[in-house]
C-alpha cells in the first residue's frame, strides 16, 4: 500500500529494525510481532495480514519464498509462488 495512505494511530509499542540495506521492518516491541515491512526509497509499505482485526475478507495473493519453506507449511492450490 501507498505509504502516505496508512495513519499510526498510536506507536507507544512500536519498534523499527532495519533488518537490510534496502528494507526496515516494524513490530511490537511488547510482544515482538511483525507488523509492517518498509522497502527503503519506495514510498510503500507492506502490512501483515494479522495486524488486523477479523473478519478481514483478505485472500492471500502471492506466497513468496517458497523455495525456503518448512515442510509443516502447506501452499494453498492456485496461488502464486515465487
Amino acid at each position: 500500500m501507498p505509504k502516505l495512505a496508512l495513519t499510526i494511530t498510536k506507536d507507544s509499542g512500536l519498534a523499527w529494525f532495519q533488518s537490510s540495506d534496502t528494507a526496515k521492518r516494524g513490530f511490537c516491541r511488547i510482544c515482538g510481532s511483525t507488523l509492517f515491512w518498509e522497502p527503503v526509497n519506495e514510498g510503500r509499505m507492506a502490512i501483515s495480514s494479522g495486524a488486523f482485526d477479523g473478519p478481514t475478507g483478505i485472500q492471500t495473493a502471492k506466497h513468496i519464498y517458497t523455495a525456503d519453506k518448512g515442510d509443516y507449511y502447506m501452499i494453498e492450490l492456485g496461488v502464486l509462488q515465487s
